[in-house]
């Protein structure tokens, strides 16, 4: 198995990632790591069908898809992997799942989220967690788009403000 593009985007399956993302990387299979959608049989009954036919997609747990992504099922797939939190990134990695790139892309406001672009609002434990994935080696950019430029994720982050302080 390939990881062609990890990226974080609480929309998770959408048009973005669909029309921009799949043509980019050359994806074949889309993989969303998420609790919530992998328990709401509705949510997920409807991401499932706007994906193309020709294209394979799995939706579950964080943890069964580092069971999936981890066997040999998709060794032959350019997969696009799909976390809808860094806290989903964060489970992932710590169980196995060896990653190192990931892209912010879509990351909602929030109550308690500060804005750092006009796609990505964090909070503390997201300052946490994506400065954990840094050290553990996984480089971080946001990127909304391909025809935007990686920016590398320290860049948005003041370099005093914030009660964070990163």
């Amino acid at each position: 198995m390939s990881l062609v593009l990890v990226r974080i985007d609480n929309r998770l399956i959408h048009g973005q990632v669909l029309e921009a993302w799949v043509p980019f990387v050359h994806a074949d299979c889309l993989v969303v790591a998420n609790d919530e959608i992998a328990g709401n049989t509705l949510k997920k009954m409807m991401m499932q069908a706007s994906v193309p036919s020709r294209m394979r997609v799995e939706i579950g747990s964080v943890e069964d898809t580092v069971k999936l992504l981890t066997s040999a099922e998709l060794s032959h797939y350019r997969v696009l992997l799909l976390f809808g939190t860094t806290s989903d990134a964060v489970r992932a990695f710590r169980a196995g799942l060896g990653y190192d790139r990931l892209n912010l892309g879509n990351m909602h406001a929030d109550k308690g989220k500060a804005r750092y672009s006009c796609t990505l609002f964090l909070n503390a434990a997201d300052l946490d967690n994506l400065e954990l994935l840094e050290q553990a080696g996984v480089k971080i950019t946001s990127r909304c788009i391909p025809a935007d430029g990686d920016r590398p994720w320290r860049k948005l982050i003041p370099a005093k403000g914030g009660s964070h302080g990163i």
